[in-house]
């Protein structure tokens, strides 16, 4: 909560930023050399580096450099990021796109919503905040945007995650509703990469 607001503000993001990238796709290309399948690993992105002029060749470095398959990368972005500047968003995106990258939109209903974008924007998959999956068993309206957004992204042909999953209640309410993919600490809490491939792959 601390840490990234204000490497943020002091732009040692950028530099943070190709690093996490560089070691996403390192990471991968280590599972797979020791003969693990490894999973869709996605990388969240700030408002400072997705307005890079060189952004998109960041990524594509850390892919060629690592040698894995652009399709194993994902990146997220949130709400506010993406329609800074639409033109250069889309622009950014379709070139994302063109590399076999997929694009979710993180913490989806938090931020300047406009559905609008929705057409516009060139992305695979909304991640409904986690603000409205912890009280969806007691909070009425929670669950009622909850279910909107799941049925919303199902027309608009796209995947939809449920962040900060933490109980089986949680899980089964969502899976009700139509949801298919969840993270939250009802599953694991972040894990060094040694053990998570020792846990799950």
């Amino acid at each position: 909560m601390d840490f990234i607001p204000i490497a943020e503000e002091s732009n040692l993001i950028l530099g943070i930023g190709r690093w996490v990238f560089l070691e996403a796709c390192n990471q991968i290309k280590a599972w797979q050399d020791a003969g693990i399948n490894p999973p869709h690993i996605s990388v969240n992105v700030s408002s400072r580096q997705f307005r890079q002029n060189d952004f998109v060749d960041q990524v594509k470095y850390a892919i060629d450099s690592s040698g894995i398959a652009a399709h194993l990368l994902g990146i997220e972005l949130t709400e506010s990021v993406m329609i800074v500047d639409i033109n250069d968003t889309v622009a950014k995106m379709k070139a994302l796109k063109a590399l076999g990258i997929s694009i979710a939109v993180d913490d989806f209903g938090t931020g300047y919503s406009s559905l609008i974008y929705l057409k516009q924007l060139p992305i695979d998959a909304l991640k409904i905040d986690q603000g409205f999956v912890r009280d969806i068993l007691t909070d009425a309206s929670d669950a009622i945007i909850v279910e909107t957004i799941i049925i919303m992204a199902q027309h608009l042909n796209l995947s939809v995650v449920a962040e900060g999953v933490e109980t089986a209640e949680q899980l089964t309410l969502l899976k009700q509703q139509g949801c298919l993919a969840f993270q939250g600490y009802y599953f694991s809490r972040p894990l060094p990469a040694a053990d998570y491939a020792e846990k799950y792959l």
